[in-house]
């Protein structure tokens, strides 16, 4: 017999979303429990330096932070479950969710925060360098590079947004693009075509990252002419791989209204979806900011959303009877 747990608030995700949404639950009251995920902790438990999140005047390590977020969530009363959900019906509450080990769970609010995942080139030599000179995130990482040469490689409003940030703290930016025009918004490549600190390497794509250096650092990139096959190689510290993210929502299509691309859709200016008693927070419903700190902030809006919602139909439910 499978297990069964039930409780007000059934949080899917352990990010800096779904941790915060977890403090904010428990402290009200709503013992919320916590489905951790393939990724426990989120994307920050495989980021090394982290310096804009607030709190913090050094420089402080990702998996340490969710290392105390977690230990706050479950101090103020949140339960952790090492599980993955692998189905879900939100047709009627209390919402039923099976883990992969067919484990029960059922809650009278659903706040998913299941996330994001940065699309790679998946490369071994990107995979090894990975905090080392290659990111996927400028605005995360870009202090580290001020002076230095990089590279941002992608053709759409990400990489053309990520590169004309990096001229913040870079004189020489170049944008690697497999094909010879660009996909981002005009505006966007009008003020990336007028930037003087940025160049353009159109038809390229990276065949490796180059490490060099003690500790190993990314010191170059070699690139192929998507046309001609030519191989080149361009001296570079940084290097940006901005080609999109994809949403944790596989397991949520036909059972919520999702974007385009796939994130899920909520009620302007909340994280209310179209199941009333289901919200979404973090990265799986904001394809824009992407930061930590936004996500924990939506995760607090879950939260409050929830509770608001579990007191309304409270209320309602007494007067009915």
């Amino acid at each position: 017999m499978a297990a069964t747990h039930s409780t007000r608030m059934l949080i899917l995700g352990s990010g800096p979303a779904g941790l915060s949404a977890a403090i904010y639950g428990a402290r009200a009251g709503l013992s919320p429990i916590v489905v951790q995920g393939i990724q426990p902790g989120g994307q920050l438990t495989i980021t090394t330096d982290v310096e804009n999140y607030p709190g913090f005047r050094d420089v402080i390590q990702g998996p340490w932070l969710m290392e105390e977020m977690q230990a706050q969530a479950e101090h103020v009363g949140a339960q952790m479950m090492w599980d993955t959900i692998v189905e879900v019906d939100f047709s009627r509450r209390p919402f039923r969710l099976i883990g992969d080990g067919g484990t029960v769970y059922t809650g009278d609010t659903v706040v998913i925060a299941t996330g994001a995942q940065a699309r790679w080139l998946n490369l071994p030599s990107e995979e090894r360098l990975k905090g080392k000179g290659v990111s996927a995130c400028a605005t995360c990482d870009g202090f580290f590079y001020r002076g230095k040469k990089v590279a941002v490689i992608g053709g759409g409003n990400t990489a053309v947004e990520e590169a004309i940030y990096m001229t913040n703290h870079s004189h020489d930016v170049t944008l690697i693009h497999r094909r010879d025009s660009l996909r981002a918004e005009k505006i966007l490549q009008d003020r990336l075509f007028a930037h003087p600190n940025i160049k353009v390497l159109w038809n390229k794509e990276v065949a490796e990252f180059v490490g060099g250096g003690t500790p190993e650092g990314l010191v170059a990139l070699d690139l192929k002419d998507t046309k001609t096959g030519e191989l080149s190689r361009l001296d570079v510290e940084g290097g940006f791989v901005a080609i999109g993210h994809s949403p944790a929502t596989e397991l949520f299509k036909g059972h919520l209204a999702l974007d385009k691309d796939n994130y899920i859709k909520v009620e302007t200016g909340s994280t209310r979806t179209n199941v009333p008693g289901v919200f979404a927070c973090g990265d799986v419903m904001d394809k824009i900011y992407r930061q930590a700190v936004t996500a924990a902030g939506t995760g607090c809006m879950a939260a409050l959303d929830a509770e608001k919602f579990l007191a309304e139909a409270e209320f309602e439910a007494s007067v009915a009877a």
